[in-house]
Parts: C-alpha cells; sequence; structure tokens
C-alpha cells in the first residue's frame, strides 16, 4: 500500500516552521515536484499562506490553499483534507495527526517542533508505526549552523 514511499523526519530545534518550510519547498519545486502542506487549524494553515507570499522580499513561492479555486493548479497546496487535488508527489505533514494514505506520494516529510513535548510524543509514535510498516525513514535534524544533516 504505501510500498517505496520514503519518510522523512526534520526536527525542528533550531528554526520554527513557518521559516523551515520555505526552504524545503523550494526545494521540492527545484525539482519539478508538487507539495501538499498537510496541517490541522485553520488559523495555522492561513498563517502558512501569508508566510510564504512574504518570506522572502525578492521572490514568492507559488501556492494556494485547497479551499480557493483552481486548487489542482497549484505546485504547493496547503490544506486538512488530507486530498492533495494537485497531484502532489511529496506530502508535509505539519501538525501531530493521523497520516493518510501515503500511496501516491514519492515521499513523506514530517515536520516537528522539537521544543513541544506533545509534538515530540506524536513524531516518535510515527515512527514507531511507520518502521513497523517496514518503510524507507530517514531522521533530519539541524547543524549548529542551520543546516540540515541526516542523522545515522
Amino acid at each position: 500500500m504505501t510500498e517505496g514511499v520514503e519518510v522523512w523526519f526534520y526536527h525542528l530545534e533550531r528554526t520554527a516552521l513557518k521559516d523551515a518550510l520555505p526552504d524545503l519547498l523550494e526545494k521540492v519545486l527545484e525539482r519539478g515536484l508538487k507539495a501538499y502542506v498537510l496541517g490541522e487549524g485553520e488559523g495555522l494553515l492561513s498563517d502558512l499562506d501569508q508566510h510564504l507570499w512574504a518570506c522572502k522580499p525578492d521572490s514568492f513561492i507559488a501556492h494556494g490553499l485547497e479551499t480557493e479555486d483552481q486548487a489542482e493548479r497549484q505546485p504547493v497546496l496547503i490544506g486538512s483534507s488530507e486530498k492533495a487535488a494537485n497531484g502532489a508527489d511529496i506530502l508535509l505533514c505539519v501538525s501531530a495527526m493521523n497520516l493518510p494514505d501515503l500511496s501516491g506520494y514519492k515521499r513523506c516529510l514530517i515536520l516537528f517542533e522539537g521544543h513541544d513535548e506533545s509534538h515530540l510524543g506524536w513524531a516518535r509514535q510515527q515512527w514507531k508505526q511507520l518502521k513497523s510498516q517496514s518503510l524507507n525513514l530517514a531522521y533530519w535534524k539541524q547543524s549548529e549552523q542551520g543546516k540540515w544533516e541526516r542523522a545515522q
């Protein structure tokens, strides 16, 4: 069902979600892929939407909310329905919530706040559950300089 899907855990210890997300999305788009940012809470999704428009003074990340017209045309779609109307290749889960069926995705990125005990506990539970399904898992953390490094 989810065979072949890579699941990468990003432990946000030095950078807030809203600051880490644009860089990760840019990497997805540079590869010609589409992304679906899955989260809970209208406030969180609205904040991410606004931040992606203004986070870089010289550019922006083309995106939209799944509740808006032409959601299927967005290279980056933000929502909570788990439907990924844009046919996303990459799922980015930004809330402590049940993961949807991962089949159809090339990769799932789980971004979790390192200073939030409930989010950290949720990520550990997801790791354990996904490991039992023999999925290809990777854990990423930030160096002192803020660069992402894959931990062994």
